[in-house]
């Protein structure tokens, strides 16, 4: 069963947004000492966002301070186009989702994670699934998102896709043919789908369902149930691509793996605003990872044989 060996490991589109910026889009013929002016910094947001700049606007800053670089910040339209962005050199940082790493790799981008998001400082950085549905719903368990309409994310989202597979699996659930999906395209739209009742039941990640739709106002405490949780899932990873020169990797890496997190942007006096965000999904910051840390997640795309883990689109 799914359960068993996720337990075990517990721990756990093309770039149409991106675009050649300056020397940071040059490959430099695969070298390993490339050090351009300009690094180009990308990410996709959790949910609709119209200022996911503004949430990293501060580790923006910070690593400009560090780096002595003009950092370009690239919203992307979705994980494909971030794999694609860093894959043809025209992304030198990237903020992943772990199956997008992961996907990444496989891709055959030349980058290597050095730090994930996590929520609490000394937390192994990490998060889980959730499969909700509306309060009152007579749906009680994954098994019973049988014969429904299910909100997911992303075909390339762990949490809102490669993970509520796996869960389904394990419940008897064929998602290829006994449910309907829908691709949301963020985690807040496929929760509020669900609220909704456009969709009978659907996954989004923890926090988006137990506090952060909910300190906006777009959720009511109660109004969705949680049927399902998935094990711990590994962080979502900053890489770095690997041509860049060694030097200015180990500046990017201290800047994510000890100073790009709120208790050392507050004590600097660098925060952008009350709040210090470092992110759009309101963790702490990060903290250092490699990549075996994906590990678990590879394995999770071997049982379930999930095209998702070697597409990028």
């Amino acid at each position: 069963m799914v359960n068993k060996w996720w337990r075990a490991f517990a721990l756990a589109g093309a770039a149409l947004a991106l675009t050649a910026c300056g020397q940071s889009a040059a490959n430099n013929g695969g070298s390993s000492t490339r050090d351009p002016g300009e690094l180009v910094f990308a990410a996709i947001p959790s949910e609709e966002s119209t200022s996911l700049q503004q949430d990293y606007q501060a580790v923006i800053n910070l690593l400009q301070k560090e780096t002595g670089k003009t950092i370009r910040f690239q919203q992307a339209t979705d994980y494909a186009a971030v794999i694609e962005g860093q894959r043809s050199g025209k992304v030198d940082i990237a903020q992943y989702g772990p199956l997008s790493y992961v996907v990444a790799h496989t891709a055959g981008v030349k980058a290597t994670a050095i730090a994930a998001q996590t929520k609490e400082k000394g937390a192994t950085p990490g998060y889980r699934s959730y499969g909700i549905v509306k309060s009152g719903s007579p749906i009680k368990d994954l098994a019973g998102f049988k014969g429904k309409k299910v909100c997911f994310v992303d075909p390339n989202s762990t949490s809102g896709y490669l993970y509520p597979r796996a869960g389904l699996t394990d419940a008897g659930v064929n998602p290829d043919t006994d449910i309907t999906p829908v691709m949301a395209g963020g985690h807040d739209a496929s929760a509020l789908a669900v609220a909704s009742g456009q969709c009978d039941a659907g996954f989004a990640y923890d926090t988006m369902v137990d506090t952060q739709l909910i300190s906006k106002g777009q959720l009511k405490p109660g109004e969705l149930t949680t049927v399902w949780k998935s094990d711990i899932i590994a962080g979502s990873p900053v890489a770095i691509s690997d041509d860049l020169a060694p030097a200015l990797k180990d500046k990017i890496t201290k800047v994510f793996r000890e100073q790009a997190n709120t208790d050392y942007l507050k004590a600097g006096n660098m925060c952008t605003s009350a709040e210090c965000p470092i992110d759009d999904a309101g963790d702490w910051g990060y903290a250092p990872v490699d990549d075996a840390f994906y590990d678990s997640v590879r394995h999770v795309c071997e049982v379930t044989k999930a095209k998702q883990c070697t597409e990028a689109s």
